[in-house]
């Protein structure tokens, strides 16, 4: 049976808490922000877990699950 390979692009956006959940970074944080709010900035900041519905795709993709 051949070696099992995860998504490349999926190791560098998702790590694995002890807990099994998935870290993940914001988006929309990149350029252009001047014209948003500093409220919606700093809301953006900051670690974020993948939702639920989400979490069994990324595991596959981590060759996880």
């Amino acid at each position: 049976m051949p070696k099992m390979k995860s998504v490349s692009g999926a190791l560098k956006r998702f790590k694995v808490k002890k807990n099994g959940s998935i870290k993940r970074g914001s988006a929309f944080r990149s350029h252009i922000l001047t014209k948003m709010t500093q409220k919606r900035k700093t809301s953006l900041r900051g670690p974020k877990t993948v939702a639920a519905v989400d979490a069994t795709r990324v595991k596959r993709m981590l060759c996880l699950a």
